[in-house]
């Protein structure tokens, strides 16, 4: 079983950043493919980025050249930093790892972009 962590949500003003973070439990983080989903309220989840555990990335099309996806191994922790914040991107954040056909979610952190 693998417990996941998200930190980092709050409120935002337009144009603003965050910084996102997810902690991985488990021995084998690095094995892990790590993403980002989000889901704005009577909308669908939807990815925002996922990564791969050689680095490859793959980016939401709303998202691409604002945010980024990175991590590190040595820690157990994903990050997604957020900039030029729109309204459009207000939802609450998921972090899911998949590693063959386990998948586990965190329990979510609200991004708010307002001003």
């Amino acid at each position: 079983q693998v417990q996941l962590v998200e930190s980092g949500g709050g409120l935002v003003q337009p144009g603003g950043s965050l910084r996102l973070s997810c902690a991985a439990s488990g021995s084998i983080f690095r094995l892990y493919f790590m993403g980002w989903y989000r889901q704005a309220p009577g909308k669908q989840r939807e990815l925002v980025v996922g990564i791969t555990s050689g680095g490859n990335t793959n980016y939401g099309d709303s998202v691409k050249g604002r945010f980024t996806i990175s991590r590190d191994n040595a820690k157990n922790t994903v990050y997604l930093q957020m900039n030029s914040l729109k309204p459009e991107d207000t939802a609450v954040y998921y972090c899911n790892a998949r590693y063959n056909t386990d998948a586990y979610w965190g329990q979510g952190t609200q991004v708010t972009v307002s001003s």
